[in-house]
């Protein structure tokens, strides 16, 4: 063999050697990503259990948070709720947590975040193995309102959902600091709340409200509770006495919760 020949071959060998620990390697935790929807880039999170491998399909979990943290850093929604709940014990979370960000002045309930939710779960959906029959939805606040919006949207998409101090009309505040969506807010009926109801059909539920809330109205859950057993849904509710806006504490907290999430999934298609 020519030395040429053995210096190939020597190469050759240390790249197959390499290999395995190349493609077991991969970053978890909270991740930067990026999106492009029309023309506008979007910064959001993904977080990544330590244990992740391509080998199995994954739970995926969407996660729109609350009014507060809008904005374009891509980072300030991991900052409450369940981003919080996962820095607090990581290990309750063998899934694949999406957290989107809302643009300021806008809202969950608008078409195009609703397209910057939906795309960004799917992206990650494609790079962190998502199983379609675990795919989850919860939202807190404005994410709440989100919520019920998505599973509107997109029924049957979502094996279950959890909606913190949400409702399907936002508050008289944000009516008047936000006019535009007066256009998707349905009126001030009980009807509403059924219609709402029926779009998105039997999915499993879990609601959460604080009994004293002085932002979103309590009504609007126990209205949602209400238009969701009307159905036939399975529908868990827990009101917090003498607890405020800041509920999704409590509720990310409930060491019954997220089993009871991850014990859901869609039925498999067949053709």
């Amino acid at each position: 063999m020519r030395p040429w020949q053995r210096r190939l071959a020597v190469v050759f060998v240390w790249l197959l050697a390499a290999l395995p620990a190349c493609a077991s390697s991969h970053d978890t935790g909270f991740l930067d990503r990026t999106i492009t929807l029309q023309g506008v880039t979007y910064k959001y999170q993904v977080f990544v259990p330590d244990n992740w491998t391509p080998k199995q399909k994954w739970p995926m979990v969407l996660f729109l948070h609350g009014a507060g943290e809008r904005a374009d850093d891509g980072l300030q929604q991991t900052d409450i709720g369940i981003g919080t709940a996962i820095r607090t014990d990581r290990s309750r979370f063998a899934a694949i947590v999406v957290m989107p960000q809302c643009r300021k002045n806008l809202w969950w309930i608008e078409p195009a975040m609703e397209d910057l939710a939906i795309a960004s779960l799917e992206a990650a959906a494609r790079e962190f193995h998502g199983d379609p029959q675990r795919t989850y939805l919860t939202g807190l606040s404005m994410g709440g309102y989100g919520t019920w919006a998505l599973a509107q949207k997109y029924p049957g998409r979502f094996a279950a959902l959890i909606v913190i101090c949400g409702g399907i009309r936002p508050p008289a505040g944000t009516l008047k600091a936000h006019p535009e969506l007066a256009k998707l807010t349905p009126p001030d009926d009980l009807k509403s709340y059924s219609e709402a109801a029926a779009k998105i059909g039997k999915v499993p539920v879990w609601i959460f409200h604080g009994a004293e809330d002085d932002i979103v109205p309590v009504t609007e859950s126990q209205r949602m509770q209400a238009a969701m057993k009307e159905i036939g849904a399975e529908v868990h509710y827990t009101e917090y006495p003498n607890i405020r806006h800041v509920s999704w504490d409590k509720a990310y907290d409930d060491p019954r919760l997220f089993p009871w999430l991850f014990s859901k999934s869609l039925p498999i298609k067949t053709r």
